[in-house]
């Protein structure tokens, strides 16, 4: 089987985000009836994507990057994904990690140090929604193996935290497609940490999953409130003669 290259960059991908970037953050001066004004703030969809989902800084952080996201945005334990980087990159194979990228055991590990119990298991989706728990999960993407956070799951599209991309939501088929091993890593519990006195597999904070804030940057279209198209096939448009329009 052929080596994919891990959590690399293409030359496209850097260009739209340059073009993306080009729209920054600021505030929209609007005028009202009346001679009323209001400052709206206004967000670039880029910033609108990586609100809630860290943006990997390095070619083979996607894995710093996603455990980031998943303590910061749905655990309530901001890290930042330099520290987990340099964590991870501190007690791991660094020859191997330069290589190949982080792997789930590095994950396993710090996670381990911050007091998380986490595994994967091979489950349907479905799971995650029962057990309203979010995920990191390996993609393969272009060739790109790639590490995202599952944030959310409608019955026809995943919701993911890309590091590279930000927040996005997916066809099912299409996230399908991609997803490797059919393996979930998920946190389910507590484990000691040096000096504290606590029961492995304690009870966890309620994570956010399906949360209306990672929605709102992937709304769905808005189907009902088409127009319907019946009846168009029986109208007809006059026909003009050269001139007369």
């Amino acid at each position: 089987m052929a080596a994919f290259p891990f959590c690399r960059h293409r030359a496209w991908g850097a260009a739209l985000a340059g073009l993306l970037a080009c729209a920054t953050a600021g505030g929209a001066d609007i005028a009202a009836l009346g001679g009323a004004r209001f400052d709206v703030p206004v967000a670039s969809i880029r910033e609108a994507r990586f609100a809630r989902t860290l943006h990997q800084q390095y070619d083979f952080s996607c894995g710093s990057a996603a455990v980031a996201t998943l303590l910061t945005h749905h655990y309530d334990d901001h890290v930042t994904e330099r520290f987990v980087f340099e964590q991870m990159y501190q007690h791991g194979d660094q020859q191997k990690i330069r290589r190949e990228g982080f792997s789930l055991l590095d994950i396993k590990r710090f996670l381990a140090a911050r007091g998380f119990l986490a595994n994967g298991f091979q489950l349907p989706l479905e799971k995650l929604a029962e057990a309203h728990f979010p995920a990191i999960v390996l993609v393969a993407d272009k060739g790109y193996r790639h590490f995202v956070v599952v944030k959310g799951l409608s019955p026809s599209r995943v919701l993911i935290g890309d590091p590279a991309g930000g927040t996005r939501a997916m066809p099912r088929a299409s996230f399908d497609a991609i997803w490797q091993g059919r393996l979930l890593f998920v946190i389910h519990g507590r484990v000691a940490r040096p000096g504290q006195n606590l029961a492995a597999g304690a009870d966890l904070r309620p994570a956010r999953f399906n949360d209306a804030d990672d929605w709102r940057v992937a709304p769905a279209a808005p189907l009902e409130q088409a127009i319907s198209r019946g009846g168009l096939d029986l109208l007809t448009m006059p026909k003009h003669e050269a001139g007369n329009f």
